[in-house]
């Protein structure tokens, strides 16, 4: 089956012209030569972007996904190429319902009809990785909540497997042909894709992840998270409160009930910064599809975030730098940025800052001043990339889910509020982040944090003061009985010296009086 796969995968591999999107994306001249060989007699009427992009749909789920996460990369990708993938949406049709209520039993160990009191078979959403039905259900309280059950499809752990090691052997083809073929990094975007895959066939997995956002995001009144009824969540099943409200791809349908569009675009880049920067924890598939605008009453114009298979974390160190690199870019400090990237290790230390500052300045300081209408994010990120390459900065791979993010909130809010200036909407909440991590809320909060190891610490401080000048004072003894020792052994090896030296004068002595008595004789 591997192998028939295997083939099949060639098959629309020729059939869409992708050996000639290969062979001459690289400058070498032999393979563009090849490329007019192997395409003589075949005409490709659609762009390279939109026929790659075919090509993944009729491969399946799976390279559909893998589409989805290669168009975040547009540090590797030409920008036509990236803006074509970047339109692959969920287009699979959904798996049996009789499947779905069989994985739902065989997960849950229940039948449906005792699970929920009412169990919608049609369901209302279907993708890639799983699909979504509508029910009710009783909890523990006896109350009836309205759910959202999210199934797994089925068999889709040994598909995976099968086409990952496809995905694998070709990237391996790939980075062999040319140096820009090692460039695109395509085995460490397929292992990065494997990740996020198997992370998503754990459904147990993302209702923690949906867990920790929701308990983050309590003090926020910002966007609404779905509770998970954990009693009724497996590995292939996810239960949650189900959520009602107006996609934010509908911006009139929002206008009509009154929502204040402006803010909600200005509330989508505060929850943002927030999760990242307060949190180090933040939901890094923000596209339209997997988010609502609340409608009720009670939660007016608050985001409703949803679909949580993907989340990324940054450490304190992360945090700090993105901040600082942030902060600068907003104060056009040009020069503080070149610094930041060579402290990091980001670009050899080698690297004179005066040239990567001006070419920094020459990307980022166009772009300033300007609605977001007028301004691409996506293209700094492509033309800082591009100019990465000549002073050979590394792309840290813990900040792709971050860069992909970033780029989901620009053309979010894009559309909420094309006059919104990204720069001057993050700069104070920056500026805020940085005064509470040098200032002393932040000694504050170390001091909280620490102390109950102080405490607990605390009455062993007398013993432990004891113990460290005695020891002191002994390790002082050993050390003069060692400088004694060392003096005397100075002095044996001068006496020593004096010995030899003063038995080489004597024996030069000696034979000079020989040589005279022998002259005198003589």
């Amino acid at each position: 089956m591997k192998f028939l796969r295997g083939i099949y995968i060639v098959w629309i591999f020729f059939r869409y012209g992708l050996d000639e999107v290969v062979l001459t994306s690289s400058s070498h001249r032999g393979f563009r030569l090849t490329a007019r060989i192997v395409t003589f007699g075949r005409r490709f009427r659609q762009p390279r972007g939109v026929r790659l992009r075919e090509a993944l749909e009729r491969l399946g789920p799976i390279f559909v996904k893998f589409g989805q996460v290669l168009s975040t990369r547009r540090d590797l990708l030409p920008p036509d190429v990236a803006e074509e993938l970047a339109l692959l949406q969920d287009r699979v049709p959904p798996f049996p319902s009789e499947v779905a209520v069989a994985t739902i039993e065989r997960a849950l160990r229940k039948p449906v009809d005792v699970l929920f009191t009412e169990f919608d078979r049609q369901p209302v959403a279907s993708a890639s990785i799983a699909q979504v039905h509508f029910a009710r259900m009783r909890d523990r309280q006896g109350i009836e909540r309205d759910v959202a059950v999210k199934v797994l499809r089925p068999g889709m752990l040994s598909i995976i497997e099968k086409d990952l090691s496809l995905m694998r052997m070709m990237a391996g083809w790939v980075e062999r042909l040319s140096a820009d073929g090692r460039r695109l990094k395509p085995r460490e975007v397929v292992a990065e894709f494997d990740r996020y895959l198997h992370d998503e066939l754990d459904l147990m997995r993302e209702a923690a992840n949906a867990a920790q956002l929701r308990r983050n995001m309590e003090g926020l009144d910002l966007v609404l998270i779905p509770e998970m009824y954990w009693d009724y969540c497996a590995t292939e099943v996810l239960v949650m409160q189900r959520m009602t409200g107006i996609p934010i791809s509908q911006v009139e349908r929002l206008r009509e009930q009154g929502v204040d569009i402006p803010r909600l675009a200005r509330d989508g880049i505060t929850i943002f910064f927030t999760q990242v920067f307060r949190d180090g924890f933040f939901h890094a598939d923000m596209h339209p599809g997997n988010i609502l605008v609340s409608v009720d009453p009670d939660t007016f114009g608050r985001y409703i975030s949803l679909d949580f298979g993907i989340v990324g974390t940054l450490t304190e160190f992360d945090k700090e730098y993105l901040a600082q690199n942030f902060t600068a870019f907003f104060r056009r400090d040009y020069k503080r940025v070149a610094e930041l990237h060579i402290e990091s290790g980001w670009v050899p230390a080698e690297t004179r800052v005066e040239e990567l500052e001006a070419s920094v300045r020459a990307v980022c300081e166009p772009y300033f001043d300007r609605p977001l209408k007028e301004i691409s994010l996506g293209m700094v990120l492509m033309r800082l990339f591009q100019m990465s390459r000549r002073f050979h900065v590394e792309i840290q791979p813990q900040l792709t889910l971050l860069q992909k993010t970033l780029l989901n909130v620009e053309g979010l809010g894009r559309d909420l509020d094309p006059d919104l200036d990204l720069w001057s909407t993050a700069k104070p909440f920056l500026e805020r982040w940085m005064l509470d991590q040098m200032g002393p809320k932040r000694l504050l909060n170390e001091l909280r944090d620490e102390a109950p190891h102080l405490i607990r610490l605390l009455p062993e401080m007398p013993r432990l003061l004891h113990q460290y000048l005695t020891q002191q004072v002994h390790t002082q003894k050993a050390q003069d009985r060692e400088l004694v020792r060392l003096l005397a052994e100075q002095r044996r090896t001068n006496r020593l010296l004096q010995s030899v030296l003063y038995g080489a004068i004597g024996f030069f002595l000696g034979m000079v009086v020989m040589q005279l008595v022998l002259h005198l004789r003589g």
